[in-house]
């Protein structure tokens, strides 16, 4: 996988835990229970997707510029968005995207719960 620093980038972040979903082969990373990403394993336990929550416009904006980040796999393809692990998205706009990815779901969260994970 290109991207070989995406979960410590992620763990770094306030707030983050991730848990491997057995029965989907998903590495998810979480806020409180909600997920914002997720690395999708094959049946080989090699990462087949970088998985992650955009606004749709942006979404489908980045997906006419780049061949490598598809409509989410086995998710709402309306929001979220997969990305080839080996593709030719540029780290630093990979790290952006998953950035707003964590904010979009930070913002949906409660303000009770968005202190608690920030001040954790």
């Amino acid at each position: 996988m290109k991207y070989e620093w995406i979960d410590q980038y992620l763990l770094e972040k306030k707030g983050v835990t991730k848990d491997l979903k057995k029965e989907w082969n998903w590495i998810r990373y979480l806020l409180g229970d909600k997920m914002f990403a997720a690395i999708c394993l094959d049946e080989c336990d090699k990462p087949c997707y970088i998985t992650l929550k955009l606004d749709p416009l942006e979404g489908d904006f980045l997906r006419q510029q780049y061949a490598d980040i598809i409509p989410g796999y086995y998710m709402n393809k309306e929001h979220w968005n997969s990305i080839k692990p080996d593709g030719n998205v540029p780290d630093e706009l990979m790290k952006n995207i998953l950035d707003k990815s964590y904010h979009l779901i930070l913002s949906k969260l409660s303000k009770k719960k968005q202190q608690e994970l920030l001040q954790g």
